[in-house]
């Protein structure tokens, strides 16, 4: 049985209710244990509470340092952390092994990003000096997701702790194993008891974490659930809420553009991860006519031949979806599309092996009416034909997301339109939709989060400025009409 509670850098069990996560490839039992009680939520905020202002007042330098080392451990625990993110949601171990890789890589990126975006900066003035400095909000609370669970959360609690906050950790209960690796990795690069607390655990949890006494929110997740944080904390200015909401992101590929690198890049955009990325691509948009319809078909044939399969079976590029329960939504939306005017040209279906395992679906929804703007977590793919550019550009800024898009098109004008009109924060000419650069900011506008972009821009969320006036002596102003 795991422990589900770090408070004050030791482990205890959780005393709420007893929860567990099968793999979803063959059905055993990856993670088993209580959730932790509201009481410990709050004792655990209070360790991060009491942790913070040491924390705050470390020399940079020092912070760095652990932070540095904390990213060489993570190096070393690379396989065990791939492994168990395998074990939890189901990811290819390729696919997992790269997860892993981005963990020890965002370090140097947060690092660079601290001293750029949040580090220390004098001006010479007429009076002495501007100084620009920057300081930790205190407390953050980070909700983690399912499909990236490590690099995801990692993303947000390593620019955290360097900017000098504290963090309450609350990994998704979808996945929570990689959590115990993670602290391990931090105990063995020194990082200061109560620094980092985590508490495992569902809904009840989160609410409890919500309700304490923290000082931000640092979320990836659902629109829905972003949607509710937000009136959560409505009226409450005070409290940091970065917000990172997905996307019902569009593709467009057009003429001219070789048909098979076209289709590669439509595939790998909206079956990686098996879709459960927040950047897949959920609708391709192509030309009416015949090279549309290569285009089609061409997909049609590479969703047909990706190779499903557990983490360990060789070469699988799609390993199942989190649960039997994201299975059966995935098949109920491909179901809602086809009553909608939709025309399945390669139906999703659940396989015989059970679990999560899905195959890659293709919706013609060209005649489809009344579909609504919500973004499927599967590899459901939906095409639209359309009989010019100009509607394709309309069609994909329909949607109250933002996050990301795509142009496949060997035409520069084409390109310098579509980055002129699109709206995405994440805007990608002949590569795929699905995934990013760490180096770049990651984020959207509409329902795709709260204009915070995280990745390389998450050390704008993670600190506040504080911009001074400093002359070395007093001396009188002598304003105009002031007495003298």
């Amino acid at each position: 049985m795991a422990q589900g509670v770090y408070i004050s850098g030791a482990w205890q069990d959780g005393a709420s209710d007893w929860f567990e996560k099968t793999n979803p490839a063959n059905g055993e039992t990856s993670w088993q244990g209580n959730a932790a009680s509201a009481a410990q939520v709050n004792a655990a905020i209070s360790s991060a509470q009491a942790a913070k202002a040491d924390w705050a007042t470390c020399p940079q330098h020092d912070r760095t340092k652990i932070l540095e080392s904390y990213g060489e451990e993570i190096g070393k625990r690379t396989n065990e952390i791939a492994a168990a993110i395998s074990r939890d949601m189901g990811k290819t171990t390729w696919d997992a092994l790269g997860e892993a890789g981005a963990m020890k890589g965002k370090v140097a990126i947060s690092i660079n990003a601290q001293v750029e975006r949040a580090g220390t900066k004098f001006i010479d003035a007429p009076f002495g000096s501007n100084h620009l400095t920057h300081r930790p909000h205190g407390v953050m609370a980070v909700l983690g997701p399912f499909n990236f669970p490590g690099h995801l959360p990692n993303g947000h609690i390593v620019p955290a702790l360097l900017a000098g906050n504290t963090c309450v950790f609350k990994p998704s209960e979808l996945a929570p194993s990689v959590a115990a690796i993670m602290v391990s990795a931090f105990e063995a690069a020194g990082l200061p008891a109560g620094v980092l607390n985590v508490v495992q655990g569902g809904r009840e949890t989160g609410s409890a974490l919500l309700h304490g006494d923290i000082d931000g929110l640092l979320f990836t997740g659902s629109a829905q659930t972003g949607l509710f944080f937000h009136k959560h904390f409505a009226g409450r200015p005070e409290i940091m809420l970065a917000l990172e909401l997905g996307g019902n992101n569009p593709l467009i590929i057009w003429d001219p553009a070789d048909v098979d690198a076209a289709a590669d890049i439509a595939a790998q955009s909206a079956f990686l991860t098996t879709g459960q990325r927040c950047s897949c691509a959920r609708r391709v948009v192509v030309p009416a006519g015949n090279w549309g319809d290569q285009v089609v078909d061409a997909i049609i044939e590479r969703a047909r031949g990706l190779k499903i399969g557990a983490a360990d079976e060789d070469n699988a590029f799609m390993g199942p979806l989190v649960s039997e329960g994201a299975a059966a939504a995935a098949v109920d939306f491909q179901t809602m599309l086809s009553k909608a005017g939709g025309k399945p040209l390669r139906r999703l279906k659940r396989l015989e092996r059970g679990g999560g395992f899905v195959t890659a679906g293709v919706v013609d929804v060209t005649n489809a009416h009344h579909i609504p703007d919500e973004e499927l977590f599967g590899p459901l793919m939906q095409i639209k034909r359309v009989d010019s550019f100009d509607e394709a550009i309309k069609y994909a800024n329909d949607t109250r997301y933002g996050l990301s898009g795509g142009l496949v098109s060997d035409d520069d004008a084409l390109w310098l339109r579509a980055h002129r009109e699109m709206r995405a924060g994440i805007l990608n000419r002949n590569r795929p939709t699905a995934g990013a650069s760490g180096a770049m900011p990651f984020g959207g506008p509409g329902l795709s989060g709260n204009a915070r972009p995280g990745a390389y821009y998450a050390a704008d969320y993670c600190a506040w400025p504080q911009a001074s006036q400093i002359a070395d002596k007093a001396e009188r102003l002598g304003a105009v009409g002031f007495p003298q």
